[in-house]
């Protein structure tokens, strides 16, 4: 009976540690699976980081035979400026990105050589987005534009155009074709002041046809294309409009249209002629598509 309590005084002791040993083991089991679990959280900085620095875009200069020297992106794709935006401003909607993709960026554009830092800067589009501006004009790109070197966005529409690194877009003598070419007069443009029976006192040209504004225009700024002008000349200045009796010469002025010619503003309103008025007097351009209308000598849209 003495031996079997002296045995059993032997064996707890032994039994005590083999479950300290086990309970050790498991513990270090446990921690053993817990530690990879921090590694995510160590190199998820790393990924964020590569993200940012693929979203600021390399501005370079390439040279082409008959364009001479121009703006090129990182991967030496073209970038092109679309004439009709405006000053740090993109009047490029969203089917117009389609087929000329914003320079867009997340930070400050970095610049190669023959590149002016000083002409960078970035303008906010509809959704948010910062498209790069050179001497404030939108930087596009053009989904025709395959490979490095190519310029088949040059002179589309004869509004878009790639850029100097001077920050002026380049024109080539094709694509340099005034759209209105069929308008342009040697001599200077005429504003005088006629009544109508029904409009009362009007804006009309030298030869007494009407003067229309298009009221889809920006101020200083036309905003209708080459079909447009087809069927609504624009009244071209070189520079100093003749005006005659009752017209405001404080609200005379001009701006300059896609093809380098220069359009008068009335009231900073572009001023067209309509190809439906035969004859002088004619208004038959009065309220067509609720955006076309005549002008009253001291700059107010009649009829809008």
């Amino acid at each position: 009976m003495r031996n079997q309590f002296i045995s059993n005084k032997i064996m707890k002791p032994a039994m005590l540690i083999s479950v300290l040993a086990t309970m050790s083991m498991i513990l270090a089991a446990c921690m053993s699976a817990a530690t990879p679990a921090t590694t995510p959280s160590v190199t998820q900085p790393a990924a964020t980081q590569s993200v940012s620095s693929a979203s600021t875009v390399t501005i370079d200069v390439a040279s082409d035979p008959t364009l001479g020297k121009f703006l090129v992106d990182s991967k030496g794709m073209t970038l092109y400026v679309f004439t009709k935006d405006g000053l740090d401003q993109s009047n490029c909607d969203a089917k117009c990105m389609a087929n000329w993709p914003p320079l867009v960026t997340s930070g400050t554009a970095k610049v190669g050589s023959g590149v002016d830092a000083s002409l960078i800067g970035t303008a906010t589009l509809a959704d948010g987005a910062k498209i790069v501006t050179y001497d404030h004009m939108p930087l596009y790109n053009f989904i025709k534009d395959t490979k490095p070197g190519q310029i088949s966005g040059e002179g589309v529409g004869s509004v878009w155009f790639v850029v100097s690194p001077a920050g002026k877009p380049v024109e080539t003598p094709s694509s340099a074709t005034p759209t209105a070419a069929p308008v342009v007069t040697m001599t200077e443009s005429t504003i005088n002041v006629a009544s109508d029976p029904t409009l009362g006192q009007i804006l009309v040209d030298g030869k007494g046809m009407t003067l229309y504004v298009f009221t889809k225009d920006g101020l200083d700024q036309s905003n209708c294309n080459a079909s447009c002008m087809a069927n609504w000349p624009p009244l071209l200045t070189q520079g100093k409009p003749i005006l005659g009796p009752g017209v405001d010469a404080s609200l005379v002025s001009s701006a300059m249209l896609a093809d380098g010619t220069k359009i008068v503003t009335y009231n900073h309103m572009p001023l067209y002629s309509f190809i439906k008025d035969t004859k002088a007097g004619d208004t038959a351009g009065q309220g067509v598509g609720s955006v076309w209308f005549v002008i009253s000598p001291d700059g107010k849209i009649i009829g809008k």
